[in-house]
């Protein structure tokens, strides 16, 4: 029976943290320029909530900004991602690529759904060329709910899946697998947190490991 694979990306396929730092940087070295910001950047509460959606994002670093400028930095922040993205300075995990053609070569569907905004998803897509294995990549965006359950439905929906995973580093990951009756694989990388992994059906630290899972997920 053929298998879908439904993957997220930051901190599962991409290593955010090789950009994120750099960019948030950026996004506050502008507040402080213009008088709107005089610590230092928070990265490590960043961090914390790595994973949800970027408006959210917002309202817990800049919680005494108005609506207007957490927007204008959550602009600025994309631009800089997508710029330091393009110019080479963010990284795939290790293996991504071997585990796509192997996926691929074994009658595999790929998609991707990410709390990651359209045009910061293209970005990567488009740099690592990954388009030549993953059949669709969904934004947080697409839907109104911003809920990551509701994201992997409507791939189910228009995809027609039956049978598969839902590969991810963060609750919202494990319980999109779990909230749509698919198989919940977590991976143990640089965001990931014990107590949420220990939701999981199984758990991978390399995702090389999916190599030998996907055979036991057709029985």
């Amino acid at each position: 029976m053929a298998q879908s694979i439904i993957f997220d990306m930051d901190g599962t396929l991409f290593q955010t943290d090789e950009i994120l730092e750099l960019s948030l940087d950026e996004a506050f070295s502008r507040l402080r320029s213009l008088n709107k910001w005089d610590k230092e950047t928070p990265i490590d509460k960043y961090r914390e909530i790595m994973g949800v959606p970027l408006p959210k994002v917002w309202e817990t670093l800049l919680p005494n900004h108005s609506v207007e400028e957490r927007e204008q930095t959550d602009t600025y922040f994309l631009k800089r991602l997508i710029e330091n993205i393009s110019s080479g300075k963010g990284a795939l995990y290790p293996n991504v690529k071997e585990v796509f053609s192997y996926l691929k070569e074994n009658n595999c569907s790929i998609y991707i759904a990410s709390n990651g905004l359209t045009e910061y998803l293209k970005a990567i897509i488009s740099y690592y060329l990954l388009d030549k294995w993953v059949t669709e990549t969904f934004s947080i965006q697409q839907i109104k709910s911003l809920n990551k359950s509701d994201l992997v439905q409507s791939i189910i929906k228009k995809y027609g899946i039956t049978n598969g995973a839902v590969v991810g580093d963060r609750l919202s990951d494990i319980n999109a697998a779990k909230d749509n009756g698919l198989v919940s694989i977590g991976c143990n990388f640089d965001f990931a947190r014990e107590d949420e992994l220990s939701q999981a059906d199984m758990v991978i630290d390399d995702l090389t490991e999916l190599q030998t899972i996907l055979p036991k997920l057709h029985k």
